[in-house]
């Protein structure tokens, strides 16, 4: 996921992609989706596609593990959240509290890709890493404003699946661009010009918020469902609440399971994010052009992608959330595993296009069962908070170990294996990883099955 995926609300509508071409010609829906587009340009940004502007620059793998680490602002941007709810800006709070939000974000954004593009790799990975965490802050920042102007605005459940439809569909043409077709752009004009053309791209979402109108409350299709009293969060009060208050009422719910529960989400994509750094590095050590990746992930790997969170979202309806989560636990290491046989089996194209396929498709099929699933586990009346939460814990613990995942290939296996056997082992161990996972998922979901079969039917009285 904003990205990292959003916490829609459970009952709201599923539609096509049709159906919200056919909605476009309404406001809110068409500034949705710009919106979308928006939320999404930056994340890779300062993730995977950032690593292949670094390697490309001759930086060690281990400086690109360790910079990964910036991502993790996605990771605690709940922290914060309680302030956009309640803070107001001065001058261009005039606009709104939300589109105010939306637009300072954005303006850092902005700020801190021109700034990388300024100091560049070359002028102290210090300084150039500092301003990405500027964009990644930001953009965490313009996710929380812009999910709470999406459920705000909506003036009935149908027009928030729609608007929620509408996002989805502006951050997959954003992550297009942004792990495919930069590729190509950076082979013409190079990574800074490409970079620069991504920030320019970001107006697109500055318009949008200023175009658009601000929610109102007596029109919120979502008024109903603030059933605990709203609290400053500078007060102590406030604080708990806006803090502690989801866990409490996600353990109450869920009981002691629920530390089995945060276990299991913590280690469901663990071997996606500790690999994700050194896939771009290690397409270009094997030889691969910018060209050939941007081609072949804008034609096989998109459309793995979408056959994936299409077999996801099937799966998770015709089977269950659970089942279908067990089953996605056994197709998350299968990226991983692919890419270590690539290692030895080199460029060839039909190499590439096989590995990026199984690559595409676990990820989307693993992220849809996980998000449909961290979805039914939250309360009414903490949904939103509860997910950010849970998606927490569903990447913290990855993110910083994919930290050390240049240091385990650059300084451990290939110094001892060579560059593509240390690349393959790599690859392979943190596929292993997802081994005891598949037990642990296993064991998880059967319990919850269990106690959600108990609470939907219990035991009548003596």
């Amino acid at each position: 996921m904003g990205g990292e995926a959003s916490g829609e609300r459970a009952e709201a509508p599923q539609y096509s992609w049709k159906d919200v071409l056919a909605s476009l010609k309404e406001p809110r829906i068409l500034a949705m989706l710009a919106l979308g587009f928006a939320a999404g340009l930056p994340f890779l940004l300062t993730g995977n596609t950032l690593g292949a502007w670094l390697r490309d620059e001759g930086t060690s793998l281990a400086a690109i593990g360790f910079l990964s680490w910036v991502g993790l602002a996605y990771s605690f941007k709940y922290l914060w959240a309680p302030v956009l709810d309640s803070v107001r800006l001065p001058v261009i709070g005039r606009l709104g509290k939300r589109r105010s939000w939306i637009l300072l974000a954005q303006s850092g954004v902005i700020f801190g890709l021109g700034a990388m593009v300024f100091v560049g790799p070359q002028g102290g990975l210090v300084l150039f890493g500092v301003f990405a965490l500027v964009v990644a802050f930001s953009s965490a920042t313009q996710d929380i404003a812009i999910d709470a102007w999406r459920i705000e605005v909506a003036e009935s459940d149908e027009e928030l699946g729609l608007m929620s439809a509408a996002y989805q569909l502006g951050y997959r043409i954003s992550l297009l661009i942004t792990n495919a077709l930069i590729f190509n752009i950076a082979a013409v004009i190079d990574w800074s010009g490409s970079f620069l053309l991504m920030a320019a791209l970001m107006l697109i979402g500055v318009f949008a918020a200023l175009l658009t109108t601000e929610p109102q409350a007596s029109k919120a299709a979502v008024g109903s469902n603030a059933p605990r009293e709203e609290k400053a969060p500078w007060t102590i009060s406030g604080a708990i609440d806006a803090v502690l208050g989801p866990f409490i009422a996600f353990f109450k719910a869920h009981g002691r399971l629920g530390i089995l529960l945060l276990f299991a989400v913590s280690l469901y994509r663990l071997p996606d994010f500790i690999m994700g750094p050194m896939v771009n590095p290690f397409y270009g050590d094997l030889g691969l052009s910018r060209e050939a990746i941007g081609s072949m992930r804008a034609s096989v790997g998109l459309v793995a992608t979408f056959i994936g969170i299409a077999g996801g979202g099937l799966a998770a309806v015709r089977l269950g959330f659970t089942k279908a989560l067990i089953l996605g636990a056994f197709l998350v290491p299968a990226s991983n595993v692919g890419l270590a046989v690539m290692a030895f089996a080199g460029p060839a194209n039909e190499v590439f296009a096989a590995a990026l396929f199984v690559e595409n498709f676990s990820e989307g099929f693993g992220g849809t069962v996980l998000v449909a699933w961290m979805s039914s586990l939250t309360s009414f009346g903490y949904a939103a908070t509860q997910y950010a939460l849970l998606s927490s814990f569903y990447s913290v613990l990855g993110k910083f170990l994919k930290g050390f995942s240049g240091t385990i290939v650059e300084n451990g296996l290939q110094p001892a294996l060579g560059e593509m056997p240390g690349y393959a082992a790599f690859f392979a161990g943190t596929a292993a990883l997802g081994i005891p996972a598949i037990f642990i998922i296993i064991w998880t979901a059967r319990a919850h099955m269990r106690a959600e079969a108990a609470r939907s039917d219990p035991k009548p009285a003596e």
